[in-house]
């Protein structure tokens, strides 16, 4: 990291993940470029949990090489009288899989949804019983992952 007096401790990195709006992942093209797509994810541990369609080009990029990163963004701000601002970011490096046992991907799906829609848990199972079979859902590990941030 160029910037070392903006490098925060991994518990900050881990924080930004859990409570960004959205997240980036970008994956590895056949050709060698970047394809960079907008989850809504959701961490338990070590793991990213993600949920998708059972194709497309993010899944087909996946399957033929699981290495992925990811970028959270909290926030920014503007800090008044200046060209500059507040910010808090996290990038993640790991290797994606799919997850294929029912009772992971039930949980991971849990976990989004309690994230994400926390209002609705009531009609959870209902839901999940109904899509389980069409919903992909996807785990990254995180191997690698920083922190930066900036405070007035």
């Amino acid at each position: 990291m160029r910037r070392k007096d903006r490098e925060k401790p991994r518990e900050f990195a881990l924080a930004v993940a859990d409570n960004c709006s959205w997240s980036v992942m970008a994956t590895v093209n056949p050709d060698g470029s970047s394809y960079c797509i907008p989850l809504s994810m959701a961490r338990d541990g070590e793991w990213l949990y993600f949920h998708c369609a059972h194709e497309g080009h993010k899944i087909d990029n996946l399957r033929r090489d699981n290495r992925v990163c990811v970028s959270c963004t909290g926030e920014p701000k503007g800090i008044p009288g200046t060209f500059s601002i507040e910010f808090e970011s996290a990038v993640i490096s790991g290797a994606a899989s799919e997850v294929t046992v029912r009772e992971e991907k039930i949980h991971a799906l849990e976990l989004i949804c309690r994230r994400y829609a926390p209002d609705n848990m009531a009609a959870f199972d209902e839901a999940v019983e109904k899509r389980l079979d069409v919903t992909a859902v996807w785990k990254i590990h995180i191997d690698e992952i920083s922190g930066k941030g900036r405070k007035k």
